[in-house]
C-alpha cells in the first residue's frame, strides 16, 4: 500500500511541477531544467520523456515528538538555499516554503504541522 501512495505522490507532484516549469514565462532556467529532466528519463527506460523523481524509496516514519517532521519540511525547503539557488527558501517558486510562512505556492497545499 505504501509503494502505491509514494509512486501515486511521485507521479502527480512531477506532472504538476512540471506542467508548472513548461508553463512558466518568467523561469529563466525553464530550458536548462528540462534539458535535465529529459536526459535523465532517457536513462531510465520506466518514462517516456522525463525524470523528475528518484526510482528508489527508502520512507522514514516522521515522529513529530521527536521533531523528525520540522527537521525533513526544513531539510526539504533549504535545499534551493544550499545549492546557492535563492537567497530566502520561501523564494523558490517550485517550494511550499512559502506557504509555511503565511504566503501562497504555485500548487494548494495541506500544511503537515507537527
Amino acid at each position: 500500500m505504501l509503494p502505491n501512495i509514494i509512486r501515486d505522490l511521485k507521479k502527480y507532484s512531477a506532472f504538476r511541477i512540471l506542467k508548472e516549469i513548461k508553463e512558466s514565462m518568467t523561469e529563466s532556467r525553464k530550458e536548462w531544467m528540462l534539458y535535465l529532466f529529459s536526459k535523465a528519463g532517457q536513462q531510465n527506460n520506466n518514462n517516456k520523456n522525463f525524470q523528475f523523481w528518484r526510482q528508489d524509496n527508502h520512507p522514514i516514519a516522521l515522529d513529530p515528538y521527536l521533531d523528525m517532521f520540522d527537521e525533513r519540511i526544513n531539510y526539504l525547503h533549504n535545499n534551493p538555499v544550499e545549492a546557492g539557488i535563492v537567497a530566502n527558501a520561501a523564494d523558490y517558486l517550485y517550494s511550499s516554503a512559502i506557504d509555511y510562512e503565511e504566503g501562497k505556492g504555485l500548487i494548494e497545499i495541506d500544511l503537515l504541522i507537527s
